[in-house]
């Protein structure tokens, strides 16, 4: 319990704190971020010698952690849910908008939730700017968690639903 308290005050904290400008990361650095978690669970759960060599999600699972990727969904999900609800500051807020939806529909289509994805950029350092990732990300979310407006069930029901796809047939 000590070792996962630790884990979570240095390595956990490093990786979290400002982690939504790491949507930009390349895979091979998010890679590297994701080396320092599996190392950490090691640690935890003293996989050295020939342990060393099993694979780290079921541990990653048992600890309840999310791997690197999805912790970085997490929290740009979060602070776009902050947004629009009213909970984020205004420089942060002005940086994304709900899709335009027609009066008169002719399909199904009554999604509210919806964010206006901005054109492609020339630039392609910019897509993993907040701008960009923060309507990638929250539009890929199931409607029954977009649509949701407590804070506290959107993060349970949030990482239920990553830890879920982050762990899908392991057991």
């Amino acid at each position: 319990d000590l070792k996962i308290q630790l884990v979570h005050s240095s390595i956990l904290s490093y990786i979290d704190y400002c982690n939504a400008p790491f949507a930009g990361l390349t895979k091979q650095n998010i890679q590297k971020l994701q080396k320092l978690q599996n190392n950490a669970v090691r640690f935890v759960f003293q996989l050295n010698g020939k342990k060393k060599w099993e694979h780290i999600k079921p541990y990653l699972k048992r600890l309840h952690f999310l791997p690197v990727e999805y912790r970085i969904k997490f929290k740009i999900a979060l602070l776009v849910f902050k947004c629009l609800n009213n909970l984020a500051p205004e420089y942060l807020k002005c940086l994304i908008t709900l899709r335009e939806t027609k009066r008169v529909s002719m399909r199904l289509d009554d999604d509210y939730y919806v964010l206006k994805v901005p054109k492609k950029s020339n630039l392609s350092k910019t897509e993993g700017s907040f701008t960009y990732a923060a309507p990638q990300t929250w539009n890929n979310l199931p409607y029954n968690i977009r649509s949701l407006t407590d804070i506290g069930q959107f993060k349970k029901q949030l990482k239920t639903y990553y830890f879920d796809l982050a762990f899908k047939g392991i057991e």
